[in-house]
């Protein structure tokens, strides 16, 4: 198993909180907004992010392309329940730091 410093100092590096805007016809709003916590590597690094998956319970998916991987986490409930404490607890020691807790 991965260590949780581990995975901080990664998502230091490699790792992405964002939120997502769409335009949708679902909602009376007619925009969709999405909290992503996202780390996307070269495909083969593919390993390193099912372990990173596996770390974090299996929340996410795992997207494949022909040369790049990554893995997302864009539930509210595993980016709340598992994604905001790991970061609270292990804090990241980059600007990142600042972009997660606008987050």
């Amino acid at each position: 198993m991965l260590n949780p410093w581990f995975i901080t100092g990664f998502t230091d590096a490699e790792g992405c909180f964002s939120i997502r805007v769409r335009k949708t016809t679902r909602t009376r709003t007619k925009y969709h907004v999405e909290a992503v916590f996202s780390i996307g590597l070269h495909l083969r690094d593919l390993l390193l992010l099912q372990e990173i998956q596996a770390f974090f319970g299996g929340i996410g998916r795992i997207s494949k392309g022909k040369k790049s991987c990554g893995y997302f986490v864009s539930s509210v409930e595993d980016i709340t329940a598992v994604i905001i404490p790991h970061f609270l607890k292990y804090s990241l020691i980059t600007k990142k730091q600042e972009t997660f807790l606008r987050f």
